[in-house]
């Protein structure tokens, strides 16, 4: 094997080389990688990750590392691609031209002053305009994961339904444990559990909590299972015609429900 290094960082885009140099004993071929301009027809990389790490044998989902630099890979580009300046109409010319005639070198250093210094009370001129751009200028980072975008976005959504719907009738925390269910295990792979007894036997406690931390795709499997089958079971709701079944369920007939995952 040969490993080369050089004082020049290699491109994360469009390099179907870049993974299989990473990670040699998941790409023993060398092939496969993401993003490669060759496969027809072309995927991306969010799906050719969700495929692999959906692979039986748990090569990928089950790597030390792999899950966390893909994700990491996703939210980079989410954040690069999806993130825009918002300003207001009567400010647009005159801000727009505040940001171009603005230096990179500026805004590094009024964010290494405010990194270490942890005030804004000692700023150049040029560092004092800087700054006040950022209260003029809005950040929409609505798609991106976790961002203080997208839970405004949720936030909005949520009065939409009260505007619509009305005020809910019912709010609840859904919170499976993985560690103690059946199903996980079966999930995970154990072909000895029988679901069919009242009282299926699992494995020891510890053995349960070390099989959730190996494998977090299969208990994310097992959160998307249990509330589908909460929702669709319990709750009446039809996922394929997205509206509540025509008998309804416990509460009778949903029009319409809410939920997000922390």
């Amino acid at each position: 094997m040969i490993l080369q290094t050089g004082n020049k960082p290699i491109s994360e885009y469009f390099n179907p080389s870049l993974f299989p140099g990473m990670y040699p004993t998941l790409f023993p071929y060398g092939i496969c990688g993401f993003e490669d301009e060759r496969r027809n027809p072309k995927l991306s990389l969010e799906l050719q990750a969700e495929y692999l790490l959906d692979l039986d044998g748990g090569l990928f989902r089950m790597h030390w590392s792999f899950i966390f630099v893909v994700f990491n890979l996703i939210q980079r580009r989410k954040v690069h691609f999806q993130t825009h300046l918002a300003v207001g109409r009567k400010n647009f010319h005159k801000i727009a031209n505040q940001i171009i005639n603005i230096s990179s070198t500026i805004l590094l250093q009024l964010s290494r002053k405010i990194e270490t210094e942890k005030t804004i009370n000692n700023l150049t001129p040029s560092e004092s305009q800087a700054m006040s751009l950022l209260s003029q200028v809005k950040t929409i980072t609505s798609h991106v994961p976790g961002s203080s975008g997208a839970k405004l976005r949720m936030r909005n959504e949520i009065k939409s339904y009260f505007g619509y719907f009305g005020m809910p009738h019912l709010y609840f925390t859904f919170n499976p444990s993985a560690v103690h269910s059946p199903v996980m295990q079966v999930i995970f792979g154990d072909d000895t559990i029988d679901l069919g007894l009242r009282h299926p036997s699992v494995p020891e406690p510890h053995i349960r909590a070390v099989r959730v931390a190996v494998d977090p795709v299969a208990s994310a499997d097992f959160f998307e299972f249990s509330w589908r089958a909460l929702f669709s079971t319990l709750f009446g709701w039809d996922f394929e015609k997205n509206r509540s079944k025509h008998g309804g369920g416990v509460l009778g007939h949903i029009r319409a429900f809410y939920g997000t995952s922390e």
